[in-house]
C-alpha cells in the first residue's frame, strides 16, 4: 500500500525542522513540492532548501506540481473554499497514481504546522474518498507561525491562568476584546485590528516570520495599527506576497 507522509516543515526558518520532520522527509520516496507562481515562489525555494540540507538518500525524488488557484468571483467564501479544495484533490489524486509506485512514501511538505489552519489533511481525505488510490498517512507536526511570532516578540502565548483564542480576521470582533483576553489572528486579508479602538489592547504582528525577509511590530493597537497597514502593503509590494500572523491582548497576568 502505498504511503503518505503530512510534515510540518515550520514557519519559514529551515531550522524549524523537527528531528521526526527531517527523518520523515528521509524516509519518503518522493517529495512533492507545490509552486504557487513567480510571487510565491520564495515558498518553494525554503522547500528546496530544506530538502537539499536534510535529506540524505540518494534514491528520492522530488517532485513539483503546480497548485490550483482559488476562484472567488461569484462564489461565497466557503463555497470558494470548497471548490479549491476539491481541485487540489485532484492534483493530488493525479500525484499519487503517476508518481508513486506500489508500497512507496510520498512526502507533502506542509508550511507550519498541518493541524493548524491548513488543509492538507482534509484535502488527503478527499482524496481518500474518491476511491481511486489505495494509501494510508500520517501526520508529522511542525512548528507553528504562533510559535514563532511569540518568540519573536519575546512573549508569552498566555496570561497566566487565562484562555488564548485562535481565530481569523473576520470572525475577531465576535470576540475580542469582549470575551477573549488574548487572541492570535491568522488568514487576515481585511486587517481586521484596525477597527480595535480599547486604547488598552495592544498588538503583537509579524511577517515572513523565520525567513531573511521577518519583519515584527508591537505596540498599543491605537498607536501602532497605521504603522502596521503601511509597513504590510509596502512589504507586499515588494514581494508580491505577504504570510502575517499576529497577537492581540488587552489585560496582563493575575489580573482579576
Amino acid at each position: 500500500m502505498k504511503q503518505i507522509l503530512i510534515v510540518g516543515i515550520g514557519a519559514g526558518n529551515p531550522e524549524h525542522m523537527t528531528v521526526q520532520a527531517i527523518n520523515a522527509l528521509n524516509r519518503a520516496d518522493v517529495l512533492f513540492i507545490p509552486t504557487k507562481g513567480e510571487a510565491k515562489s520564495q515558498l518553494a525555494v525554503i522547500r528546496r532548501d530544506i530538502c537539499d540540507r536534510y535529506v540524505t538518500r540518494a534514491d528520492g525524488r522530488v517532485v513539483e506540481f503546480a497548485v490550483p488557484v482559488r476562484q472567488t468571483t461569484g462564489r461565497s467564501y466557503d463555497q470558494s473554499v470548497d471548490d479549491w479544495h476539491a481541485a487540489i484533490a485532484q492534483s493530488y489524486q493525479r500525484l499519487l497514481l503517476e508518481e508513486l509506485a506500489p508500497d512507496q512514501t510520498g512526502a507533502f511538505l506542509v508550511w507550519g504546522d498541518p493541524m493548524l489552519y491548513d488543509s492538507t489533511i482534509r484535502i488527503v481525505e478527499r482524496v481518500r474518498a474518491l476511491g481511486t488510490v489505495d494509501f494510508d498517512y500520517s501526520v508529522i507536526p511542525g512548528i507553528t507561525s504562533v510559535q514563532a511570532l511569540t518568540a519573536s516578540h519575546r512573549i508569552p502565548l498566555n496570561l497566566v491562568g487565562k484562555p488564548v483564542q485562535i481565530t481569523t480576521g473576520r470572525r475577531l470582533a465576535e470576540s475580542f476584546p469582549g470575551l477573549a483576553e488574548t487572541a492570535v489572528v491568522m488568514l487576515d486579508g481585511e486587517q481586521a485590528f484596525m477597527a480595535i479602538d480599547d486604547p488598552e489592547a495592544f498588538i503583537y504582528w509579524g511577517a515572513y516570520l523565520g525567513t531573511p525577509q521577518e519583519i515584527v511590530l508591537s505596540g498599543r493597537v491605537i498607536e501602532v495599527r497605521d504603522e502596521i497597514l503601511k509597513t504590510r502593503a509596502e512589504a507586499r509590494a515588494r514581494h508580491g506576497w505577504i504570510m502575517d500572523v499576529y497577537l492581540v491582548r488587552k489585560g496582563a497576568d493575575f489580573d482579576a
